[in-house]
């Protein structure tokens, strides 16, 4: 039987090859005996521009929303069109028996294949190759254990759904608060709640009030008792001014025996989170390295949201451990591992945790790119520590009374380092150390006992403040997202992802919002741009609540379950987006919030100011509609294109001399008069006045 496989790049294809014996080079595949294994170029298809659909899209206008595609088209990029005419060739040939559908293991992988596999109309069975590394073991052992392709149907609808839904939203959304507001405004489903987090965050932060605090110290000479915050700093000299030199008489001590657990195996969110707290690299910089590493076949499959491994895994991982303990660049202290911990079936659902690979045991690490080594340590130090032991501790309270007050003195004790041991030694290998993980909280206090009296003790008044919430870092803003809705899935019930977007996804929504100006960077902190501020300050709360993001969520999950059909929820979709439109159909948005540029002139219908737009010069009067465009058919035609001065010069004259306009009839170029004549229909109309012909004696 001779078969097809479609991976999802041209680097996984080549890794496939090599397993299955296909090393003949052809353009765009590689073939072997009884196989070839082609790719796709990531999303090869997606779905069209609403222009597409209907041309009177190409503009913008108000009327035209909500846009909702009855039939949806798939369109090919222009620059991926040769390798799609590849793919649509093998798809269609006869000689193949079965497609094996290679790409990445998730809802976008198989809508990937999915889309190529339609556009390009084959009948061939699908089968398919669902693994978590890219080693030729896994790779070897996927093939040996195909998949029935309708397995995946449901996956597939559910990725339909994402992609239509955040279609319709995206683009009627930012069509709506773009026309309304007379500014590209981009709006998502994930991107939008997003902003909001960040734009609250700031707000908070802007309105915070410090507050100072009081308190009184005693010196007990070995260590220090605090009493509670006092009304004012009258109440706490006096308080102050009543204990010093009186005796403090312990009444109360009581030790606790606590521990703290080893953190969990990476999911991509969690090591995005550290990889910008230890190293300062941007959510998308570390999926870019993990990725890297996974084609590496030295890192497994890395847009994962689990924490955990299958319990098949159990035997593999004392070994990945010792490799992992022989090449991390710290000493790894001796102790005895607890796989257990991180087993758990019930809690994977499509890829198990990060880990190294095998293969990393013969990699030549120290060629790796600085960032992709940094990145790959951090996942052995994490495996390594996630099984090690616990950290056990003994915090101590004492409750002592002076001058009628009570004081309380905290200590704490480490009986066992555990995994906090490993986690010093690594580290103690970075240049910048974290600050939160290299103090203890409280000091040793000294052996105390009920009664026991401590003479003529100091007192002091100390003043302290409160402190602002920090801004986001990107460390902080991921661990926001990915919890940013938990409360709203609690009330859902029985959904697994709880926050805004996917680990898949979340770099790739910070890294819209920076380069769309919503968002920017300063040092390690996203702060939100002044357009990023007015843009959540406009939109409704049903768009930029996180509530939505985790409705959404569970009716998706709801579809790959087969528990509901795809249809009734874009219908959901769909009603949302019209509920919209038809809310803001009666308002007069303030424009000034977006706009930023000088007027050029006034409307000749209105008298509001004519700003210059990317394409246009435009009434900020939204129900005038009088808009200049620089493309006009008028002035290309005669192979001009309207400029600003052109435009402004119009708006205040009506009138403007143009040189060197060309006759398309006479294929000459001439000098004439452009009028500004509008009727005030749909479109401006411009027409042309000649200069009065001269006779030969120079008269009219």
């Amino acid at each position: 039987m001779k078969y097809l496989v479609i991976a999802e790049k041209p680097s996984v294809a080549r890794s496939i090859s090599k397993v299955i014996g296909a090393y003949k080079h052809e353009d765009g595949y590689l073939e072997g005996g009884d196989c070839v294994v082609s790719w796709c170029l990531g999303h090869l298809a997606e779905y069209a521009a609403p222009e597409h659909y209907d041309e009177r899209y190409e503009n913008w206008r108000f009327e035209d929303l909500p846009i909702l595609p009855v039939e949806w088209k798939l369109l090919v990029h222009n620059t991926k069109k040769p390798q799609f005419n590849v793919l649509r060739k093998l798809l269609r040939s006869k000689k193949f028996d079965y497609v094996v559908n290679a790409c990445d293991a998730g809802r976008e992988g198989e809508a990937i294949f999915r889309r190529v596999y339609a556009l390009a109309g084959s009948k061939l069975p699908i089968k398919r190759l669902w693994i978590s590394s890219m080693e030729d073991s896994a790779i070897r052992e996927g093939f040996q254990s195909l998949h029935p392709g309708s397995e995946y149907d449901r996956l597939y609808e559910a990725a339909l759904c994402r992609a239509k839904a955040d279609w319709l939203v995206g683009i009627t959304g930012t069509r709506l608060f773009s026309t309304l507001y007379r500014k590209t405004l981009n709006v998502g489903r994930v991107m939008t709640p997003t902003l909001a987090l960040v734009v609250d965050r700031e707000a908070a932060i802007s309105e915070f009030k410090k507050e100072k605090f009081y308190t009184v110290v005693l010196d007990c000479g070995k260590f220090t008792a605090s009493s509670e915050r006092c009304e004012n700093r009258k109440a706490a000299d006096h308080l102050s001014a009543a204990c010093s030199t009186q005796a403090a008489v312990v009444k109360q001590v009581e030790k606790k025996q606590k521990s703290a657990q080893p953190p969990k195996l990476y999911d991509l969110t969690s090591l995005q989170r550290d990889g910008n707290r230890l190293f300062g690299y941007t959510a998308q910089q570390v999926l870019d390295y993990a990725q890297t590493l996974y084609e590496k076949k030295l890192l497994t499959y890395p847009r994962t949201d689990s924490n955990y491994l299958t319990e098949d895994m159990k035997d593999t991982i004392p070994g990945l451990c010792d490799m992992a303990a022989s090449i991390v660049p710290f000493t790894v202290p001796a102790f005895d591992r607890d796989i257990s911990r991180v087993i758990d079936s019930s809690k994977v659902s499509d890829h198990h945790a990060l880990l190294p690979t095998k293969q990393a045991a013969s990699a030549d690490l120290v060629s790796l790119p600085a960032g992709e080594r940094n990145i790959l340590t951090l996942v052995m130090a994490r495996l390594l520590t996630a099984v090690a032991p616990k950290h056990i501790y003994e915090d101590t309270s004492a409750v002592l009374e002076c001058g009628g007050t009570s004081f309380t003195a905290k200590g704490r004790v480490i009986t066992s380092a555990g995994f906090k041991e490993l986690e010093q030694a690594f580290f103690a290998t970075l240049k910048k150390k974290p600050e939160d993980d290299t103090k203890e909280d409280a000091g040793v206090l000294p052996p105390l006992t009920d009664g026991q009296t401590f003479e003529k003790v100091k007192a002091s008044a100390k003043e302290g403040t409160t402190s602002p919430p920090k801004h986001f870092t990107e460390d902080l803003l991921l661990s926001a997202m990915e919890h940013a809705s938990a409360a709203e899935f609690a009330e859902i019930g029985d959904v697994e992802r709880t926050g805004l977007g996917t680990p898949a996804t979340r770099a790739g929504v910070l890294e819209k919002l920076v380069r769309g100006g919503f968002l920017e960077r300063k040092g390690k902190q996203l702060l939100p741009t002044k357009k990023g501020f007015n843009l959540i300050v406009v939109l409704p709360d049903a768009i930029k609540s996180a509530h939505l993001t985790a409705q959404w969520e569970a009716e998706l999950k709801a579809v790959e379950r087969g528990e509901q059909e795809p249809a009734v929820f874009l219908g959901g979709i769909e009603k949302l987006i019209s509920d919209l439109v038809a809310q803001y159909h009666a308002i007069s948005a303030d424009t000034s919030m977006f706009q930023q540029r000088e007027a050029i002139g006034k409307c000749p219908r209105c008298g509001s100011d004519v700003v210059e737009g990317k394409k246009n010069f435009y009434c900020t009067n939204r129900e005038c509609q009088f808009s200049m465009w620089k493309d006009d058919r008028f002035f290309t035609s005669k192979h001009k294109e309207l400029t600003k001065p052109m435009a402004a010069a119009l708006l205040k004259n009506g009138r403007i001399k143009m040189k060197g306009l060309f006759s398309e009839k006479k294929g000459v170029l001439y000098d004439a008069v452009v009028v500004l004549a509008d009727t005030g229909d749909k479109y401006v109309n411009y027409k042309i006045e000649l200069p009065p012909r001269q006779n030969k004696n120079g008269k009219e």
